[in-house]
């Protein structure tokens, strides 16, 4: 059987805060787009989404294929072309491929 706890008993662990159900905190899990504020994080979500999601799937197939054969992920590989509009080439950005890879520690 269930004990009930009264509230205003004061042999209770911790004092409840006035208005208080005695039910857990509402804000345990961490949102989503940290402690700072909300600032464009839908916005800048949605447009994530759609970019990585709405890919046809040749063109995704494509991307991951080039990035693999240059040593990039399929996203840092995408991402360069939607931030530069440049699309990567192992011969002619070699040092541009290298700055990615040694920026991994600070991205990821």
């Amino acid at each position: 059987m269930l004990k009930r706890h009264d509230l205003a008993d004061p042999a209770s662990d911790a004092p409840a805060a006035p208005l208080s159900n005695g039910g857990p905190p509402l804000d345990d899990s961490p949102r989503p787009w940290g402690n700072n504020g909300i600032g464009n994080y839908f916005e800048w979500k949605a447009a994530s989404e759609k970019a990585f999601n709405d890919v046809p799937y040749d063109i995704a197939v494509m991307r991951a294929r080039r990035a693999e054969a240059m040593g990039l992920t399929y996203r840092e590989y995408t991402l360069e072309i939607l931030e530069r509009g440049r699309y990567l080439s192992a011969e002619a950005d070699a040092e541009r491929i290298a700055e990615i890879k040694r920026r991994r520690s600070i991205r990821y």
